[in-house]
């Protein structure tokens, strides 16, 4: 069964739903997503490297999770979702953090993210079991060393997480 995106015109307003599998190309249209960084109960947040077969950034490491809504559901309902997707943990909390971020970045094998992309806070107490298709591994780590990495050396992240994490730094 296909996974849908919402399309989004330039004042972010829904224009239509696409099939994901074909949204994602040299020529994105611009369309509905979210970033989610999750905070552990000792108060560290969690950083996932992308699984090595993604399509782009392949065994980048970068936020806890990122996806699309359903054309049906809520952000905060996505979120949720795909965190229990991809990470296999449930959330005690998720709280938006940066309701206006957009980003486009081209990754090395040609394809362009072009997405209007709230970022959420999220809190767990479990442990996490990623899906192997998505993410290859994980860590925890104290924001300010997550801070610094961005800062230093925004190379050996995801394009969207040396963008959000100084944002989110300046927002807390």
């Amino acid at each position: 069964m296909p996974e849908f995106v919402v399309l989004l015109d330039e004042r972010h307003q829904r224009v239509g739903v696409a099939d994901k599998a074909t949204v994602h190309t040299e020529d994105t249209p611009l369309h509905l997503a979210f970033s989610c960084y999750v905070v552990g109960p000792d108060g560290r947040v969690l950083l996932t490297r992308r699984a090595l077969g993604k399509t782009t950034w392949p065994g980048v490491w970068t936020n806890s999770c990122c996806g699309h809504p359903a054309p049906e559901e809520t952000m905060v309902e996505a979120v949720r979702r795909r965190v229990r997707q991809e990470l296999g943990i449930e959330l005690t909390e998720v709280t938006e953090a940066l309701p206006d971020f957009r980003y486009r970045a081209v990754s090395t094998e040609g394809i362009v993210e072009n997405e209007f992309c709230p970022v959420f806070w999220a809190r767990t107490e479990d442990v996490p079991s990623p899906d192997a298709n998505e993410i290859a591994e994980f860590t925890w780590a104290a924001w300010p060393e997550v801070v610094m990495l961005a800062e230093r050396t925004p190379w050996v992240i995801s394009p969207w997480a040396a963008e959000q994490i100084p944002q989110l730094n300046d927002a807390r």
